[in-house]
């Protein structure tokens, strides 16, 4: 038995990635990510399909600048995190946007706008 294997008989084994292969060969619980995170697997060629999805989906969306780029960043956290869920039989958590760290009605209204956008 690997340390790995051990350590998930005491406790909740949870993965702090965006890279699927990753969290196939480690089996955790529950899962997390952030941007930062996404973004690096934006750069492994097999999820560039995700990140082409995302800019798709929003090119006619009429949003310019700032405003598209959050727009399709969001969409890019939304299409992971549900590639997350096929892989991770727990909970995936995962951060939205830094500058709402400390803003509890902001992140309430990002998860909401989030939502909706499904």
């Amino acid at each position: 038995m690997n340390t790995l294997d051990q350590l998930k008989q005491f406790t909740k084994v949870v993965a702090d990635s965006g890279d699927f292969a990753t969290l196939k060969e480690y089996a955790p619980q529950d899962a997390t990510t952030n941007p930062s995170l996404i973004l690096a697997a934006t750069k492994i060629e097999r999820y560039g399909n995700l990140l082409e999805q995302a800019v798709s989906e929003n090119k006619n969306s009429g949003l310019t600048g700032a405003a598209l780029i959050d727009k399709i960043t969001d969409r890019l956290l939304i299409l992971f995190g549900t590639e997350i869920l096929k892989i991770v039989p727990g909970r995936v958590s995962t951060e939205t946007d830094a500058r709402l760290a400390f803003d509890t009605a902001g992140v309430v209204q990002k998860g909401r706008d989030l939502i909706a956008a499904l």
